[in-house]
């Protein structure tokens, strides 16, 4: 699993690690202050040689010890992980690991330089001074950001601050939104029912500009309590990826089409005025055609028929006063804080690292890719713009230069992890397509910033760095996972017969029968 802890990027902890430097140097020489101060004092004993030998202590130990104050904390999680503790085990926490820190520099100033020690006035009045220093500094950080989330949760939101609900906001996807957003200075409300659970959005659940509601997006009364007072919406909750949504097909077209309709309609109610829909390339199925937003959508999978079911009944909803707009994202890569490794990319990384040997089933088929914080980007990009410009408009959110077939992934790969070998061998997955995202680059000005190589870099450095300790944990992997565990249920009888009839018999028995003409396809192809 990933460790949040390690996450923590050094320019993060750069400034705490300062901090504590400075405190604890601030110490050394206060001790030396006042140890002067009574030394001084003796007869016979001159200021110039007391300050001689301060100086020359700290020179020639202090100064050549005091690293390992940082190097005990660090090891120790005071920079990471602890960070996410309550008030009162965090500050019991920073206590033992500071008496720690000093254990440590006492025994290495008596066994790493015997010949003399750095005093024992001085070490004695240092280690409170460190103690009420280092400690000291943390508590009087967390009252004062405790006071300011206090005054910020006081104030009221300025009217124009309405939240931007996301729902499933604590997914792969999703909380990458959810922290640009931040970032962007909104009012952000997260509806998650925390399938995956929370640790992906762990550090944001307490930022005075974000509120979370567990819920299920097959819920009247989560969705409604959810979307009060939102501007605008942002869906992202799904069943994702083909085989994860033929583990249960009537939980799938619940998820993935007849909340979408009973969303809709709630948000027209409330007044929300941009919808935002994550939908899919994989609606252009298979095809030898450059796909624009305007080709004929030919979904082969129960996923992408799901995804094209919504995207009709999105766009007929449009109103003056609401403004759909369907997003076609890419085949997603990329690091995320809920890592997934059940992705092409990410997956083949992943094996080439650990396994040394990937599998390339249909090298010569293409997919579009896009890595998952430019979508966050993307969607970012499409909230901001005008509402003229991307109501009731589907993009494509991609990048021509991320058109690659499997065998160019393999490619890029293997250049990464040259120590891999690559088999390639065929299978009846006939998906193929080509797609043009000229669109999103003209009316939204965007373009993708990272490449394939940047994403497979970003994971080798992760499973370098041991933040990955093995990509086969059943949470990096929705398919897995959800054979596991189940699919999600409902939380009431009202709740299942609320989504049969938000999903309609004629849909059903569309989805049915294409389920029929697969089966009878894969059967002739396997004689």
């Amino acid at each position: 699993m990933t460790n949040a802890a390690k996450k923590a990027s050094f320019g993060e902890i750069a400034p705490r690690i300062l901090a504590d430097f400075v405190v604890i140097h601030c110490a050394v020489w206060m001790a030396f202050a006042i140890s002067a101060v009574f030394t001084t004092g003796d007869p016979g004993v001159g200021s110039q040689n007391v300050l001689d030998e301060c100086r020359h202590n700290y020179l020639t130990r202090f100064l050549l010890l005091s690293p390992l104050f940082p190097i005990v904390f660090y090891l120790s999680g005071l920079y990471t992980f602890v960070r996410t503790y309550a008030d009162w085990p965090k500050f019991k926490r920073f206590v033992i690991v500071v008496l720690l820190s000093l254990i440590v520099f006492v025994n290495a100033d008596f066994f790493l330089l015997p010949a003399h020690s750095i005093g024992r006035a001085p070490a004695l009045l240092f280690a409170p001074l460190a103690i009420i220093g280092l400690v000291g500094i943390r508590v009087a950080k967390e009252w004062l950001v405790s006071e300011e989330r206090a005054q910020q949760k006081s104030r009221p939101k300025p009217a124009e601050q309405k939240p931007i609900l996301v729902i499933g906001g604590a997914g792969y996807i999703g909380c990458w939104l959810v922290r640009r957003l931040l970032e962007e200075g909104k009012v952000v409300r997260v509806m998650d029912n925390a399938v995956y659970g929370l640790e992906p959005i762990n550090d944001l659940l307490n930022h005075p500009r974000l509120e979370y509601h567990n819920g299920d997006c097959r819920n009247i009364q989560d969705v409604v309590k959810a979307m009060r007072g939102v501007s605008s919406v942002v869906h992202l909750a799904a069943i994702v990826g083909d085989p994860a949504c033929e583990i249960d097909r009537n939980t799938t077209i619940e998820i993935n089409y007849s909340a979408t309709r009973m969303l809709v309609e709630i948000a027209k109610g409330y007044g929300v005025e941009r919808f935002l829909f994550a939908s899919s390339c994989s609606v252009y199925g298979e095809t030898d055609e450059l796909m624009t937003e305007i080709s004929e959508v030919k979904p082969i999978s129960l996923y992408g028929q799901t995804k094209e079911a919504s995207e009709r009944v999105l766009l007929d909803a449009a109103t003056d006063s609401f403004h759909p707009v369907v997003m076609r994202f890419a085949t997603v890569f990329g690091l995320s804080n809920r890592p997934r490794f059940d992705l092409v990319v990410n997956l083949l990384s992943a094996r080439a690292y650990q396994d040394s040997a990937i599998t390339i089933f249909n090298g010569e088929q293409w997919r579009p890719f896009v890595h998952v914080k430019d979508l966050a980007e993307a969607m970012i990009h499409i909230l901001n713009a005008p509402l003229g410009a991307v109501s009731g408009q589907v993009f494509n959110i991609g990048d021509n230069r991320l058109n690659h077939t499997l065998a160019e992934v393999a490619e890029v790969i293997l250049r990464m992890f040259p120590q891999a070998r690559a088999e390639f061998v065929q299978n009846t997955d006939r998906r193929n397509y080509r797609v043009s995202f000229d669109k999103a680059e003209k009316i939204l000005g965007f373009r993708c910033r990272y490449d394939l190589e940047s994403g497979v870099r970003e994971i080798k450095t992760a499973f370098e760095s041991n933040q990955i300790a093995n990509y086969k944990n059943i949470r990096f992997s929705n398919l897995v996972y959800l054979r596991e565990t189940g699919t999600p249920g409902t939380k009431s009888e009202l709740d299942r017969e609320v989504m049969a009839a938000f999903a309609g018999a004629q849909l059903r028995q569309a989805l049915d029968e294409s389920a029929n003409l697969r089966l009878s396809k894969a059967a002739t192809a396997s004689r």
